[in-house]
């Protein structure tokens, strides 16, 4: 191979593993959890991943370690696509059914809750990436024990206290109302949030009480204290701070394509190829909340991945360029010597 030639080649193949560098650094699509009420994960983080100061949240990082609460946000399935019930087994609502947050599945009366009442409630929910999606949020039946495990039958599936079609993410929630029924002592909040444009599905548990106080621990069946039967009040709930979420952000594995990522039978990648771009034409105003938030937690914003793609394709097409470019003078050069 002529070395003008051998140079341009050597040059594309140069940059084409950096074009690919740049497609895999784009981060995962979409993560988040409950923030008001604050969830289980959520509310461990809080409290400090390596050292919690509940009861609760200690015996969830006895049982799981330590890990899950830095991947707060990753409490998913990749390929749910609606088949919640089906994937998930009761006593294993919490984790979504993945070991790694087996811990947030303890069936105890003592986790940390925030205090609601009956009628009205905004929840919040913390997102560290906007997508198209529908939020359910389900709450158990009277009578619930939260000293026994949690099971589909607990909940009132047949009439969510909350459903929402692609809110608008502002300051890094998605804010959205519900109405909460009448209630009394602990109960807990299941969110099932499925993604539209991917078969991908994040779920999160929150624990409440009503009617009184934080440390009231009696349920509706008069059980009170902790696994262990004895009087143990659920501190309040409080979810992480910003600083919180972004000091510790690159310890998730979330963001780093854990989780099955790459897997195919649990891509996040929309389900329709053509669907990226009709969102984009149709949804201006997702598009301007995604921009407008400050993603702490994945080191960047909404556009770190759209740069990432666009730098690859600009080395790729430089490449390109300097492949034709070099060959057409050698071809040149060819035909002048003869």
């Amino acid at each position: 191979m002529p070395a003008p030639r051998r140079a341009a080649a050597v040059a594309a193949a140069g940059l084409a593993p950096l074009a690919l560098t740049a497609l895999a650094a784009a981060p995962a699509s979409a993560h988040g959890s409950m923030g008001d009420p604050v969830s289980r994960v959520s509310q461990c983080y809080a409290e400090g991943a390596e050292s919690p100061k509940s009861a609760a949240c200690q015996a969830a990082v006895a049982a799981g370690g330590t890990q899950a609460l830095y991947d707060w946000n990753g409490i998913r399935i990749g390929d749910a696509g609606g088949r919640h019930q089906e994937l998930i087994p009761d006593g294993r609502l919490c984790s979504a059914n993945s070991e790694e947050f087996k811990g947030l599945d303890l069936a105890r009366a003592d986790w940390p809750a925030t205090s609601v009442s009956s009628g009205s409630y905004t929840f919040k929910y913390r997102v560290t990436a906007p997508h198209k999606g529908t939020f359910k949020v389900y709450l158990t039946k009277p009578g619930y024990d939260p000293a026994k495990p949690l099971g589909w039958g607990d909940l009132d599936l047949s009439a969510p206290v909350a459903t929402v079609t692609d809110p608008v993410a502002s300051g890094g929630y998605y804010t959205f109302s519900g109405t909460l029924p009448e209630r009394t002592g602990k109960h807990l909040l299941y969110a099932v949030w499925q993604r539209s444009d991917s078969p991908e599905a994040f779920y999160s548990c929150s624990d409440v009480s009503f009617g009184g106080a934080t440390g009231d621990s009696d349920s509706d069946s008069g059980t009170s204290g902790d696994a262990e039967g004895g009087a143990a009040p659920a501190p309040s709930a409080s979810a992480p701070s910003e600083e919180q979420l972004a000091a510790a952000a690159d310890k998730s594995t979330v963001e780093h394509h854990g989780h099955g990522d790459q897997d195919a039978a649990t891509t996040t990648d929309p389900t329709d190829p053509a669907e990226p771009a009709a969102a984009a034409a149709g949804e201006p105003n997702e598009v301007k909340a995604a921009g407008a938030v400050n993603l702490a937690e994945t080191g960047g914003d909404s556009s770190t991945s759209y740069l990432a793609v666009g730098g690859a394709a600009t080395l790729a097409l430089g490449a390109a360029v300097l492949f034709a470019s070099v060959r057409r003078r050698a071809l040149g050069g060819g035909r002048h010597g003869r």
